[in-house]
Protein backbone atom coordinates (compact mmCIF):
# COMPACT_ATOMS: atom_id res chain seq x y z
CA UNK A 1 0.00 0.00 0.00
CA UNK A 2 1.33 3.53 -1.14
CA UNK A 3 1.39 6.17 1.42
CA UNK A 4 1.47 9.96 1.28
CA UNK A 5 1.47 11.40 5.00
CA UNK A 6 0.15 14.60 5.68
CA UNK A 7 1.81 17.20 7.53
CA UNK A 8 1.72 21.35 8.77
CA UNK A 9 2.75 23.55 6.47
CA UNK A 10 6.18 24.98 7.69
CA UNK A 11 7.02 20.94 7.66
CA UNK A 12 6.17 20.01 4.43
CA UNK A 13 7.94 23.48 2.74
CA UNK A 14 10.81 22.37 4.69
CA UNK A 15 11.89 19.18 3.31
CA UNK A 16 12.47 21.54 0.29
CA UNK A 17 15.94 22.93 1.52
CA UNK A 18 16.99 19.28 1.93
CA UNK A 19 20.03 19.58 -0.20
CA UNK A 20 19.73 16.62 -1.78
CA UNK A 21 16.99 18.27 -4.02
CA UNK A 22 19.50 20.76 -5.79
CA UNK A 23 20.80 17.32 -7.20
CA UNK A 24 17.90 16.93 -8.51
CA UNK A 25 16.96 20.04 -9.51
CA UNK A 26 20.31 19.83 -11.68
CA UNK A 27 19.59 15.83 -13.24
CA UNK A 28 16.44 17.03 -14.26
CA UNK A 29 17.76 19.83 -16.44
CA UNK A 30 19.92 17.60 -17.60
CA UNK A 31 16.72 15.40 -18.68
CA UNK A 32 14.56 18.35 -19.75
CA UNK A 33 17.48 20.14 -22.37
CA UNK A 34 17.81 17.41 -25.13
CA UNK A 35 13.51 18.50 -25.80
CA UNK A 36 14.81 21.71 -26.77
CA UNK A 37 17.15 20.59 -29.74
CA UNK A 38 13.90 18.12 -31.14
CA UNK A 39 11.53 19.89 -30.17
CA UNK A 40 10.87 23.70 -30.41
CA UNK A 41 14.68 24.62 -32.25
CA UNK A 42 14.22 21.82 -34.79
CA UNK A 43 10.51 22.68 -35.35
CA UNK A 44 11.32 26.09 -36.09
CA UNK A 45 14.32 25.24 -37.74
CA UNK A 46 12.10 23.26 -40.02
CA UNK A 47 9.69 26.11 -40.02
CA UNK A 48 11.70 29.09 -41.36
CA UNK A 49 13.31 26.84 -43.83
CA UNK A 50 9.86 26.58 -45.51
CA UNK A 51 8.87 22.84 -44.66
CA UNK A 52 5.14 22.23 -44.10
CA UNK A 53 3.04 21.57 -40.77
CA UNK A 54 3.04 17.94 -41.73
CA UNK A 55 6.29 17.56 -42.15
CA UNK A 56 7.24 19.41 -39.09
CA UNK A 57 4.54 17.24 -37.17
CA UNK A 58 5.64 13.57 -38.18
CA UNK A 59 9.75 15.04 -37.81
CA UNK A 60 8.15 14.49 -34.12
CA UNK A 61 8.13 10.96 -34.45
CA UNK A 62 11.57 10.67 -33.74
CA UNK A 63 10.31 11.71 -29.70
CA UNK A 64 8.41 8.08 -30.09
CA UNK A 65 11.81 6.53 -29.03
CA UNK A 66 10.89 7.90 -25.36
CA UNK A 67 7.92 5.25 -25.38
CA UNK A 68 10.62 2.44 -25.98
CA UNK A 69 13.13 3.39 -24.48
CA UNK A 70 11.92 0.78 -21.52
CA UNK A 71 13.53 -2.02 -23.76
CA UNK A 72 16.79 -1.61 -23.18
CA UNK A 73 16.23 -0.07 -19.72
CA UNK A 74 17.26 -3.26 -17.69
CA UNK A 75 20.53 -3.07 -19.74
CA UNK A 76 21.50 0.00 -18.71
CA UNK A 77 20.31 -1.16 -14.92
CA UNK A 78 23.43 -3.80 -15.37
CA UNK A 79 25.50 -3.05 -18.22
CA UNK A 80 28.72 -0.64 -17.22
CA UNK A 81 30.57 1.43 -19.06
CA UNK A 82 34.03 0.71 -19.83
CA UNK A 83 36.42 3.41 -17.64
CA UNK A 84 33.20 5.82 -16.85
CA UNK A 85 32.10 3.23 -14.88
CA UNK A 86 34.80 2.61 -12.17
CA UNK A 87 35.76 6.80 -12.76
CA UNK A 88 32.95 8.52 -11.89
CA UNK A 89 30.09 5.62 -10.77
CA UNK A 90 27.41 3.42 -12.90
CA UNK A 91 24.75 5.69 -13.21
CA UNK A 92 26.63 9.00 -14.18
CA UNK A 93 29.06 7.11 -16.69
CA UNK A 94 25.87 6.37 -18.84
CA UNK A 95 24.75 10.39 -18.32
CA UNK A 96 28.01 11.38 -19.86
CA UNK A 97 28.63 9.11 -22.70
CA UNK A 98 25.08 9.85 -23.89
CA UNK A 99 25.44 13.86 -23.37
CA UNK A 100 29.06 12.96 -25.45
CA UNK A 101 26.31 11.18 -28.27
CA UNK A 102 24.12 14.54 -28.15
CA UNK A 103 27.31 16.90 -28.57
CA UNK A 104 28.75 14.97 -31.39
CA UNK A 105 25.14 14.94 -33.10
CA UNK A 106 24.58 19.16 -32.28
CA UNK A 107 28.03 19.83 -34.06
CA UNK A 108 26.96 17.54 -37.06
CA UNK A 109 23.83 20.04 -37.23
CA UNK A 110 25.64 22.98 -37.55
CA UNK A 111 27.51 22.00 -40.81
CA UNK A 112 24.21 20.78 -42.88
CA UNK A 113 21.05 22.08 -44.11
CA UNK A 114 17.66 20.71 -43.29
CA UNK A 115 16.33 21.85 -47.22
CA UNK A 116 19.20 19.59 -48.65
CA UNK A 117 19.26 16.99 -46.29
CA UNK A 118 15.90 16.50 -44.74
CA UNK A 119 16.72 13.08 -44.07
CA UNK A 120 19.93 13.28 -42.62
CA UNK A 121 18.41 16.37 -40.37
CA UNK A 122 16.24 14.17 -38.62
CA UNK A 123 18.43 10.86 -38.48
CA UNK A 124 20.77 13.79 -36.71
CA UNK A 125 17.78 13.87 -34.61
CA UNK A 126 16.54 10.54 -33.68
CA UNK A 127 19.79 10.09 -32.87
CA UNK A 128 19.43 12.91 -30.25
CA UNK A 129 16.44 11.52 -28.89
CA UNK A 130 17.66 7.66 -28.82
CA UNK A 131 20.48 9.31 -26.34
CA UNK A 132 18.28 11.76 -24.45
CA UNK A 133 15.88 8.62 -23.77
CA UNK A 134 18.55 6.48 -22.60
CA UNK A 135 19.99 8.89 -20.62
CA UNK A 136 16.58 9.41 -18.91
CA UNK A 137 16.58 5.95 -17.81
CA UNK A 138 19.84 6.76 -15.41
CA UNK A 139 18.68 9.93 -14.62
CA UNK A 140 15.37 9.04 -13.18
CA UNK A 141 17.36 5.88 -11.37
CA UNK A 142 19.90 8.52 -10.04
CA UNK A 143 17.28 10.82 -9.11
CA UNK A 144 14.74 8.28 -7.38
CA UNK A 145 17.96 6.59 -5.41
CA UNK A 146 18.97 9.89 -4.15
CA UNK A 147 15.91 9.31 -1.48
CA UNK A 148 15.00 6.61 0.93
CA UNK A 149 12.43 4.47 0.07
CA UNK A 150 10.52 5.02 3.44
CA UNK A 151 10.51 9.11 2.91
CA UNK A 152 7.59 8.88 0.92
CA UNK A 153 7.19 12.80 1.57
CA UNK A 154 11.16 13.55 0.52
CA UNK A 155 10.14 11.64 -2.89
CA UNK A 156 6.92 14.03 -3.18
CA UNK A 157 9.47 16.78 -2.95
CA UNK A 158 11.76 15.24 -5.32
CA UNK A 159 9.33 14.85 -7.85
CA UNK A 160 8.55 18.37 -7.51
CA UNK A 161 12.13 19.02 -8.07
CA UNK A 162 12.83 17.21 -10.85
CA UNK A 163 9.71 18.72 -12.68
CA UNK A 164 11.44 22.03 -11.98
CA UNK A 165 14.98 20.81 -13.08
CA UNK A 166 13.24 19.39 -16.24
CA UNK A 167 11.39 22.60 -17.25
CA UNK A 168 14.20 24.70 -16.27
CA UNK A 169 16.39 22.91 -18.86
CA UNK A 170 13.32 23.01 -21.36
CA UNK A 171 12.25 26.61 -20.89
CA UNK A 172 15.71 28.43 -20.22
CA UNK A 173 17.14 25.93 -23.15
CA UNK A 174 14.67 27.28 -25.27
CA UNK A 175 15.39 31.18 -24.01
CA UNK A 176 18.78 30.22 -24.92
CA UNK A 177 18.01 29.12 -28.15
CA UNK A 178 15.68 31.40 -29.57
CA UNK A 179 17.83 34.54 -28.18
CA UNK A 180 20.67 33.23 -29.99
CA UNK A 181 18.74 32.36 -33.19
CA UNK A 182 17.26 35.52 -33.35
CA UNK A 183 20.46 37.37 -32.59
CA UNK A 184 22.53 35.34 -35.26
CA UNK A 185 19.63 36.21 -37.89
CA UNK A 186 19.62 39.87 -36.62
CA UNK A 187 23.50 40.56 -37.74
CA UNK A 188 23.19 38.61 -40.77
CA UNK A 189 24.39 35.11 -39.88
CA UNK A 190 22.79 33.47 -43.22
CA UNK A 191 23.00 30.14 -41.15
CA UNK A 192 21.67 30.84 -37.62
CA UNK A 193 20.39 27.83 -36.78
CA UNK A 194 23.21 25.86 -37.33
CA UNK A 195 25.49 28.24 -35.63
CA UNK A 196 22.98 28.31 -32.90
CA UNK A 197 23.51 24.78 -31.71
CA UNK A 198 27.17 25.27 -31.53
CA UNK A 199 26.13 27.88 -28.73
CA UNK A 200 23.40 24.63 -27.53
CA UNK A 201 26.77 22.53 -27.16
CA UNK A 202 28.83 24.75 -24.83
CA UNK A 203 25.55 24.44 -22.44
CA UNK A 204 25.84 20.04 -22.55
CA UNK A 205 29.44 20.73 -21.39
CA UNK A 206 28.06 22.63 -18.58
CA UNK A 207 25.90 20.06 -17.64
CA UNK A 208 28.31 17.47 -17.76
CA UNK A 209 30.54 19.86 -15.62
CA UNK A 210 27.64 20.21 -12.88
CA UNK A 211 26.75 16.47 -13.38
CA UNK A 212 29.98 15.63 -11.38
CA UNK A 213 28.76 17.30 -7.85
CA UNK A 214 25.64 14.68 -8.11
CA UNK A 215 26.27 12.06 -5.53
CA UNK A 216 25.56 8.81 -6.51
CA UNK A 217 25.03 5.95 -3.95
CA UNK A 218 26.49 2.62 -4.14
CA UNK A 219 23.80 0.06 -4.12
CA UNK A 220 24.85 -3.78 -3.61
CA UNK A 221 21.61 -4.65 -2.36
CA UNK A 222 20.56 -4.05 -5.88
CA UNK A 223 22.92 -6.20 -7.31
CA UNK A 224 22.59 -9.18 -5.17
CA UNK A 225 19.03 -8.97 -5.75
CA UNK A 226 19.30 -8.89 -9.60
CA UNK A 227 21.73 -11.90 -9.19
CA UNK A 228 19.47 -13.72 -7.12
CA UNK A 229 17.17 -13.23 -9.69
CA UNK A 230 19.22 -15.32 -12.54
CA UNK A 231 20.44 -17.63 -10.11
CA UNK A 232 16.71 -18.31 -9.64
CA UNK A 233 15.95 -19.06 -13.16
CA UNK A 234 19.43 -20.37 -14.14
CA UNK A 235 18.26 -23.49 -11.43
CA UNK A 236 15.33 -23.58 -13.45
CA UNK A 237 16.63 -24.43 -16.50
CA UNK A 238 18.80 -27.25 -14.81
CA UNK A 239 21.70 -28.42 -16.71
CA UNK A 240 24.35 -25.43 -16.39
CA UNK A 241 26.11 -24.31 -19.78
CA UNK A 242 26.80 -21.50 -21.91
CA UNK A 243 23.45 -21.39 -23.62
CA UNK A 244 21.75 -21.95 -20.26
CA UNK A 245 23.45 -18.95 -18.59
CA UNK A 246 22.41 -16.83 -21.52
CA UNK A 247 19.09 -17.19 -21.55
CA UNK A 248 19.45 -17.31 -17.71
CA UNK A 249 20.89 -13.65 -17.84
CA UNK A 250 18.66 -12.18 -20.78
CA UNK A 251 15.50 -13.75 -18.60
CA UNK A 252 16.21 -11.89 -15.67
CA UNK A 253 17.69 -9.09 -16.98
CA UNK A 254 14.66 -8.25 -19.67
CA UNK A 255 11.74 -10.32 -17.73
CA UNK A 256 12.76 -9.66 -14.20
CA UNK A 257 11.22 -5.87 -13.84
CA UNK A 258 8.28 -6.60 -15.45
CA UNK A 259 7.65 -9.64 -13.62
CA UNK A 260 8.67 -8.05 -10.16
CA UNK A 261 6.04 -4.77 -11.37
CA UNK A 262 2.97 -7.05 -11.97
CA UNK A 263 3.46 -9.05 -8.87
CA UNK A 264 3.92 -6.52 -6.56
CA UNK A 265 0.24 -4.03 -7.99
CA UNK A 266 -1.37 -7.42 -8.72
CA UNK A 267 -2.44 -8.06 -12.59
CA UNK A 268 -5.36 -6.41 -12.59
CA UNK A 269 -4.41 -3.10 -10.67
CA UNK A 270 -1.00 -3.27 -13.12
CA UNK A 271 -3.22 -2.82 -16.11
CA UNK A 272 -4.94 -0.10 -14.85
CA UNK A 273 -2.06 1.70 -14.06
CA UNK A 274 -0.59 1.26 -17.38
CA UNK A 275 -3.58 2.74 -19.32
CA UNK A 276 -4.19 5.70 -17.09
CA UNK A 277 -0.29 6.06 -17.54
CA UNK A 278 -0.56 6.25 -21.39
CA UNK A 279 -3.53 8.45 -21.71
CA UNK A 280 -2.95 10.61 -18.91
CA UNK A 281 -1.10 13.56 -21.44
CA UNK A 282 -2.42 13.41 -24.92
CA UNK A 283 -4.23 15.96 -25.21
CA UNK A 284 -1.09 18.21 -23.85
CA UNK A 285 1.15 16.46 -26.35
CA UNK A 286 -1.11 17.43 -28.72
CA UNK A 287 -0.67 21.29 -28.32
CA UNK A 288 3.01 21.47 -27.51
CA UNK A 289 3.83 19.76 -30.23
CA UNK A 290 2.39 22.39 -32.19
CA UNK A 291 2.12 25.46 -29.89
CA UNK A 292 5.21 26.84 -31.53
CA UNK A 293 3.99 27.05 -34.83
CA UNK A 294 0.66 28.13 -33.94
CA UNK A 295 2.73 31.25 -32.03
CA UNK A 296 4.63 31.88 -35.23
CA UNK A 297 2.24 31.95 -37.51
CA UNK A 298 -0.44 34.32 -35.67
CA UNK A 299 2.18 36.76 -35.24
CA UNK A 300 4.78 36.28 -32.31
CA UNK A 301 8.59 36.70 -33.30
CA UNK A 302 11.23 34.04 -31.84
CA UNK A 303 11.85 36.98 -29.40
CA UNK A 304 8.03 37.39 -28.02
CA UNK A 305 8.32 33.32 -28.12
CA UNK A 306 11.45 32.95 -25.52
CA UNK A 307 9.61 35.88 -23.21
CA UNK A 308 6.26 35.07 -23.03
CA UNK A 309 6.17 30.86 -23.51
CA UNK A 310 9.64 30.24 -22.44
CA UNK A 311 10.64 32.95 -19.45
CA UNK A 312 7.41 33.80 -18.09
CA UNK A 313 6.35 30.04 -18.81
CA UNK A 314 9.46 28.76 -16.84
CA UNK A 315 9.31 31.62 -13.59
CA UNK A 316 5.29 29.69 -13.29
CA UNK A 317 6.20 26.22 -13.67
CA UNK A 318 8.96 26.28 -11.08
CA UNK A 319 5.94 28.41 -7.94
CA UNK A 320 3.41 26.25 -9.14
CA UNK A 321 5.51 22.67 -9.39
CA UNK A 322 6.71 23.90 -6.11
CA UNK A 323 3.18 24.76 -4.92
CA UNK A 324 1.67 21.70 -6.56
CA UNK A 325 4.83 19.31 -4.45
CA UNK A 326 3.09 20.17 -1.64
CA UNK A 327 -0.57 19.41 -2.81
CA UNK A 328 0.46 16.22 -3.33
CA UNK A 329 1.69 15.73 -0.10
CA UNK A 330 -0.47 16.58 1.48
CA UNK A 331 -3.66 15.84 -0.22
CA UNK A 332 -2.40 12.26 -2.49
CA UNK A 333 -1.90 12.12 -5.84
CA UNK A 334 -4.65 10.84 -7.01
CA UNK A 335 -6.84 14.17 -6.02
CA UNK A 336 -4.12 15.87 -8.05
CA UNK A 337 -4.28 14.19 -10.71
CA UNK A 338 -8.01 14.74 -11.22
CA UNK A 339 -7.62 18.19 -10.47
CA UNK A 340 -4.43 18.37 -13.32
CA UNK A 341 -6.39 16.88 -15.53
CA UNK A 342 -9.27 19.13 -15.42
CA UNK A 343 -6.68 22.14 -15.19
CA UNK A 344 -5.52 20.37 -18.74
CA UNK A 345 -8.27 20.71 -20.38
CA UNK A 346 -9.52 23.98 -19.21
CA UNK A 347 -6.31 25.90 -20.00
CA UNK A 348 -6.48 24.21 -23.22
CA UNK A 349 -9.69 26.25 -24.10
CA UNK A 350 -7.69 29.53 -23.65
CA UNK A 351 -5.72 28.91 -26.69
CA UNK A 352 -9.16 28.36 -28.45
CA UNK A 353 -9.41 32.03 -27.65
CA UNK A 354 -6.29 33.41 -29.03
CA UNK A 355 -6.95 31.50 -31.99
CA UNK A 356 -10.52 33.16 -32.75
CA UNK A 357 -9.08 36.88 -31.48
CA UNK A 358 -5.98 37.09 -33.29
CA UNK A 359 -2.60 38.31 -31.64
CA UNK A 360 -2.86 39.37 -28.40
CA UNK A 361 0.17 39.49 -26.14
CA UNK A 362 -1.69 40.13 -22.84
CA UNK A 363 -4.42 36.96 -23.51
CA UNK A 364 -1.17 35.15 -24.93
CA UNK A 365 0.43 35.47 -21.36
CA UNK A 366 -2.95 34.60 -19.75
CA UNK A 367 -2.69 31.56 -21.89
CA UNK A 368 0.59 30.47 -21.25
CA UNK A 369 0.55 31.30 -17.80
CA UNK A 370 -2.33 28.86 -17.03
CA UNK A 371 -1.33 26.24 -19.34
CA UNK A 372 2.14 26.21 -16.81
CA UNK A 373 -0.16 25.76 -13.78
CA UNK A 374 -2.18 22.71 -15.27
CA UNK A 375 1.36 21.16 -16.92
CA UNK A 376 2.97 21.46 -13.16
CA UNK A 377 0.78 20.22 -11.52
CA UNK A 378 0.27 17.29 -13.78
CA UNK A 379 3.83 16.56 -14.08
CA UNK A 380 4.28 16.52 -10.11
CA UNK A 381 1.48 14.16 -9.45
CA UNK A 382 2.76 11.88 -12.15
CA UNK A 383 6.39 11.71 -11.38
CA UNK A 384 5.42 11.39 -8.04
CA UNK A 385 2.78 8.92 -8.54
CA UNK A 386 5.14 6.31 -10.58
CA UNK A 387 8.32 7.47 -8.50
CA UNK A 388 6.39 5.95 -5.43
CA UNK A 389 5.06 2.32 -7.24
CA UNK A 390 9.20 1.18 -8.77
CA UNK A 391 10.87 -2.17 -6.82
CA UNK A 392 14.74 -0.52 -6.29
CA UNK A 393 15.79 -3.43 -7.43
CA UNK A 394 14.80 -2.21 -10.85
CA UNK A 395 14.50 1.26 -10.59
CA UNK A 396 15.92 2.29 -13.88
CA UNK A 397 13.67 -0.66 -15.77
CA UNK A 398 10.48 -0.12 -13.41
CA UNK A 399 10.65 3.74 -14.27
CA UNK A 400 11.44 3.49 -17.43
CA UNK A 401 8.53 0.98 -17.98
CA UNK A 402 5.73 3.40 -16.91
CA UNK A 403 7.58 6.70 -17.78
CA UNK A 404 7.74 5.36 -21.57
CA UNK A 405 4.19 4.21 -21.59
CA UNK A 406 3.10 7.42 -20.93
CA UNK A 407 5.33 8.94 -23.67
CA UNK A 408 4.16 5.89 -26.03
CA UNK A 409 0.50 8.16 -26.00
CA UNK A 410 1.79 11.50 -26.09
CA UNK A 411 4.82 10.85 -29.03
CA UNK A 412 3.07 8.32 -31.09
CA UNK A 413 -0.23 9.62 -31.01
CA UNK A 414 0.75 13.31 -30.94
CA UNK A 415 3.19 12.88 -33.92
CA UNK A 416 -0.54 13.42 -36.15
CA UNK A 417 -1.24 16.89 -34.48
CA UNK A 418 0.20 18.81 -37.85
CA UNK A 419 -1.72 16.71 -39.95
CA UNK A 420 -4.38 17.45 -38.02
CA UNK A 421 -4.23 21.47 -38.43
CA UNK A 422 -3.92 20.66 -41.99
CA UNK A 423 -7.46 18.68 -41.73
CA UNK A 424 -8.77 21.54 -40.13
CA UNK A 425 -7.91 24.22 -42.47
CA UNK A 426 -5.65 25.61 -40.16
CA UNK A 427 -8.49 26.31 -37.40
CA UNK A 428 -6.50 26.08 -34.47
CA UNK A 429 -9.39 27.23 -32.58
CA UNK A 430 -10.79 23.65 -32.91
CA UNK A 431 -7.75 21.74 -32.42
CA UNK A 432 -7.37 23.38 -28.95
CA UNK A 433 -10.79 22.08 -28.59
CA UNK A 434 -10.31 18.83 -29.35
CA UNK A 435 -7.35 18.73 -27.27
CA UNK A 436 -9.11 19.51 -24.59
CA UNK A 437 -11.27 16.79 -25.03
CA UNK A 438 -8.55 14.11 -25.00
CA UNK A 439 -8.06 15.05 -21.73
CA UNK A 440 -11.34 13.16 -20.67
CA UNK A 441 -10.91 9.66 -21.85
CA UNK A 442 -7.45 9.63 -18.77
CA UNK A 443 -9.99 11.23 -16.33
CA UNK A 444 -12.50 8.16 -16.54
CA UNK A 445 -9.82 5.66 -16.35
CA UNK A 446 -8.05 7.23 -12.81
CA UNK A 447 -12.13 7.26 -11.93
CA UNK A 448 -12.38 3.32 -12.30
CA UNK A 449 -8.63 2.50 -11.09
CA UNK A 450 -8.73 4.93 -7.59
CA UNK A 451 -10.11 2.46 -5.47
CA UNK A 452 -8.15 -0.20 -6.80
CA UNK A 453 -5.03 1.59 -6.28
CA UNK A 454 -5.88 2.26 -2.63
CA UNK A 455 -3.61 5.35 -1.94
CA UNK A 456 -3.92 6.58 1.84
CA UNK A 457 -2.91 9.15 3.70
CA UNK A 458 -1.84 9.43 7.49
Amino acid sequence: MLEVKKQTFSETFSVYFDKRMLRILLLGAISGFPWVLIGSSLSLWLKEDGLSRSTIGWAGLIFAVYAFNYMWAPLIDRLQIPYLTKKIGHRRGWIVLMQLSILICLTMWSIINPTDNLALVITIGLIIAISSATQDITVDALRIEQIGEKENQSMAAGAAMAVVGWWSGYKLGGVIALFTAEYFENIGVANYWQTTFLILGVVVILMNIGLMFVHEPISLDRSQKQNETYQIIQNKLGSQNIITKVIAWISGTLGGPVVSFFKKNGFSIALGILGFVFLFKIGEAFLGRMSVIFYKEIGFSKGDIAIYSKTLGWITTVVFTLLGGLFVIRSGVIKAMFLAGILMASTNLLFTALAWTGKSELLFAFAVIFDDIAAAFATVAFVAFISLLVDRTYTASQYALLASIGTAGRTTLASSSGALVDLLNGDWGIFFILTAIMVIPSLICLWMIKNKLKLSEK
